[in-house]
């Protein structure tokens, strides 16, 4: 069965999680990788009362933009039990913009520390882009 055309799968790692991404676009990629670390930690938001949030960032490269990114969703997390299933994520050269919307956590039965650097990068393929993530657990 082929892969659809973006999506993200668990993939084995010894000590911590990983999780493999691919998507056509960058934008696409980083949504993929929100979605996958969410499922990974196995998070339920909430059904009622969405909330709203617009993240900035600037990095010197995509690798560290998406470990910023990533890191920030877990900060929502933390400090305000916020998780988010919709973003809208715009990619220039060095920064990040992203709308997200989401609710208060219902449950997370597990929990992601850090996003890390191991072995990552962002490769251009055929179809688009892929990356492999290490989650600190």
């Amino acid at each position: 069965m082929k892969d659809p055309i973006s999506g993200y799968r668990e993939i084995e790692h010894t000590a911590d999680w990983a999780l493999h991404v691919w998507a056509p676009d960058l934008e696409t990629l980083f949504c993929q990788a929100a979605i996958g670390m969410y499922a990974l930690a196995e998070t339920e938001l909430a059904s009622a009362k969405r909330l709203a949030r617009r993240v900035e960032l600037q990095a010197p490269d995509h690798e560290t933009l998406l470990v910023a990114f990533l890191n920030e969703l877990l900060f929502f997390g933390e400090n305000e039990g916020l998780g988010f299933d919709r973003f809208e994520i715009s990619i220039s050269h060095s920064s990040l913009t992203a709308a997200l919307v989401g609710a208060e956590m219902v449950s997370r039965k597990k929990e992601i520390k850090a996003v890390t650097f191991h072995n990552l990068q962002v490769a251009s393929t055929p179809g688009g882009f892929e990356v492999t993530i290490v989650f600190d657990v």
